[in-house]
């Protein structure tokens, strides 16, 4: 029960949040999505590193 209210409360916030800030939002994807891509090079950078020192 709780887990579905907060659930329905998130959805409400993040409709209104869009809504009434839409360039605030545009701004938090937009550095969400930056930091999963900084992840994403970082494990990209890691394998090809082992990579290299695997094959040296």
């Amino acid at each position: 029960m709780v887990k579905k209210i907060l659930r329905w409360g998130g959805l409400a916030f993040l409709v209104f949040f869009v809504a009434y800030r839409p360039q605030s939002a545009a701004n938090v994807v937009t550095s969400i999505g930056g930091g999963l891509l900084d992840i994403a090079n970082g494990f990209g950078d890691f394998f090809a590193s082992l990579g290299s020192s695997m094959s040296s």
